[in-house]
């Protein structure tokens, strides 16, 4: 597969990284670095508009100043951690607790990144549309630019507007440079129609295929699946802010005709395997609609500067034998949710060696153990070599305890799996899904469900097909071909530093697979059927979740809500996806009751599964307050309610 990869520079806005990928390379991913462009030179070929343009793409990836501010952190925190599938530990603790602050610099740093970009787009298309500059509009590339400039700045708008509500709306030619005071949008409307403007430019501007086949593109079906996303939020806010279900439903009703296009356009579809898409083995799957591939190649191995790598699998890894740091922990509430033969929660978890966890709930694969890492989970290290054989350590429960910090001792395989935690080799290439078409799936569902009512069949065949496909079902005849795709990268491992046979710990010996860590399946299984599954599960009270239906949800939106939790853990979109569908107070409420469970001042904490939630949910903490600095800056913005 071959990668185009250029670094310029946007006039007083730093360098540019960009990593494109095409179809005709084996490579996963790397990065050379050209001259940077002047600014007066930017528009005076189409090259060097184009390579203006990398400048903004540059903006999602981490940099030196933004290493632990963009793409892991804060988008785990915004994403993930809210809806409490995903918890942390340490200074972290307070995003599982709805306690963050203006002054988190996290926080700050993705607000700030997220202008960075915006100011780039705004200076970008500026010079695009200078009617003095005649020439430009000559370039054959012109409409790509123009389209690929909108759709940029709709995403970053779109991630200030989820997670800060009304910002202000820079517009072309501006930037925080030359317009440091702008007030927030008077309205939500206003916000989401300037949004919305974008993406409607660049539906009309791009193709469905990327400029030049370069991957990492804006295309027509990002723009027309983040249009669809755009017109559920303003139905959202209609029946949040006004109860206005007219308003509400014609929203929905352009929602559905933007993922229409999408689902009907055949550039889509989902991966045979979800176990297989945070692999090194393919970038860009044909279910990516808007990704960012993390690595900048072989060449950067061991260095320690953030253009060559973040820490993500530090971020994301094990603390209880792995090496992490304990930024992301998934709940057991999450683990129990998914049904037996849901391959999901092997492909997305690994767990401690519970002992108090029941036999048929332990994972072939991934019960204490990384099947992709090969590491094991919970050795007691200093008895194991004395004894001369493995001990398991006795921190090992349902709670682990970091420091002092209880949190569940499972870790997210999407995201720690390409690398081991070591610190003579950082380097961790992966996948960050922002838009899959699982998710766009599940949004055009949720539209029928909407306008047709609750026995939408559509609605439901679709929640079907997602299922199927957890399930392992449309694995079946491709295990040769999957295995050959997809196992080459770990054997390529083997012997190098730290993946080889270790007489210290022989329990994290890496061996050569003769078949992928989480076997493909040979047979069809056969599926529950999502209605009739749900109609019972949503009535249902246990140990494990409160009755949804008293909650007064209907069986769709738990259906959906409980698929998306279970697709999309550890991805950016969930707690997005949740609230705007009005199903992240009912997932707080129903799957993490206040005061179940064990505080961790208890000594029986460690072996209670529970998150003990002391706090009742907030709903003006659905956004986030304005930076603290961004507020003595910014003479014309005022801080959100609740803060």
């Amino acid at each position: 597969m071959k990668k185009l990869h250029q670094s310029f520079l946007i006039a007083a806005t730093g360098i540019a990284a960009l990593c494109f990928t095409a179809c005709d390379n084996d490579k996963f991913l790397s990065v050379e670095h050209y001259d940077i462009l002047p600014a007066d030179q930017m528009f005076k070929t189409q090259n060097d508009a184009l390579s203006g343009l990398n400048g903004i793409y540059d903006c999602l990836f981490a940099d030196n100043t933004y290493a632990d501010g963009w793409n892991y952190k804060p988008q785990l925190f915004f994403g993930c951690h809210p809806t409490l599938d995903t918890q942390a530990t340490g200074w972290d603790v307070q995003w599982g607790q709805q306690s963050w602050t203006a002054d988190d610099s996290d926080l700050g740093r993705g607000y700030n990144y997220s202008y960075r970009a915006i100011g780039r787009a705004n200076d970008f298309l500026s010079g695009l549309e200078d009617e003095h500059n005649t020439e430009v509009k000559k370039f054959p590339a012109y409409n790509t630019m123009d389209g690929e400039a909108h759709a940029l700045r709709a995403y970053f708008y779109m991630f200030l507007a989820q997670n800060w509500g009304r910002v202000p709306m820079l517009a072309t030619g501006e930037s925080f440079l030359n317009t440091p005071n702008k007030a927030a949008a008077e309205t939500d409307d206003e916000m989401w129609d300037f949004i919305i403007d974008d993406l409607k430019t660049a539906v009309r501007q791009l193709d469905w295929k990327p400029y030049n086949g370069e991957y990492g593109r804006c295309t027509k079906g990002m723009a027309l699946s983040y249009l669809g996303e755009a017109y559920l939020w303003k139905a959202y806010k209609a029946r949040l802010n006004s109860k206005d279900e007219a308003k509400s439903t014609e929203n929905v009703k352009l929602a559905k005709e933007s993922l229409e296009q999408v689902v009907n356009s055949g550039t889509y579809d989902l991966a045979p395997s979800f176990s297989t898409l945070w692999d090194v083995g393919e970038a860009w799957p044909k279910e990516a609609v808007w990704q960012v591939v993390n690595d900048m190649g072989a060449g950067n191995y061991g260095k320690w500067d953030s253009d060559a790598h973040i820490f993500n699998n530090f971020f994301a890894g094990s603390t209880n034998g792995g090496g992490g740091w304990g930024s992301e922990y998934l709940s057991w509430e999450l683990y129990f949710a998914y049904e037996n033969g849901d391959k999901r929660r092997d492909a997305s978890m690994c767990t401690s060696p519970v002992a108090e966890l029941p036999e048929a709930q332990r994972s072939r694969y991934t019960y204490g153990r990384n099947p992709f890492t090969q590491e094991m989970l919970g050795v007691d290290e200093e008895r194991s070599k004395k004894e001369g054989r493995v001990v398991l350590s006795d921190n090992n429960g349902y709670m682990f305890n970091n420091g002092g910090d209880f949190a569940p001792a499972i870790w997210t395989l999407k995201l720690w799996r390409s690398q081991r935690c070591q610190w003579s080799n950082p380097h961790s290439p992966c996948h960050f899904y922002y838009k899959r078409y699982a998710g766009v799936l599940l949004d055009y569902a949720e539209c029928l469900f909407r306008l047709n009512g609750d026995d939408d069949a559509t609605a439901w065949s679709i929640i079907d097909r997602i299922r199927n496909r957890a399930f392992g079902n449309l694995e079946v005849g491709k295990a040769d071909a999957l295995n050959k795709q997809f196992v080459a990268y770990y054997n390529s491992l083997v012997g190098q530093g730290g993946y080889g046979n270790d007489p210290n710990k022989p329990w994290n010996d890496y061996k050569a697979l003769k078949e992928y860590p989480i076997p493909f399946n040979t047979k069809t299984v056969e599926v529950p059927d999502a209605k009739t599954y749900y109609t019972r599960y949503a009535s249902e009270s246990n140990d494990i979740h409160r009755s949804f239906t008293a909650h007064k949800c209907k069986v769709w939106e738990v259906a959906l809500g409980q698929e998306r939790r279970k697709e999309f853990s550890s991805e950016w979109n969930l707690k997005a996806d949740l609230q705007r569908s009005d199903f992240l107070i009912p997932s707080i409420e129903c799957n993490y009751p206040k005061g179940v469970g064990l505080p961790n001042t208890d000594s029986g904490k460690k072996g209670n599964w529970h998150y003990y939630r002391t706090w009742d949910f907030d709903t003006q903490r659905l956004i986030m307050p304005i930076p603290t600095d961004e507020l003595l800056r910014n003479k014309l913005i005022k801080q959100n309610p609740g803060y």
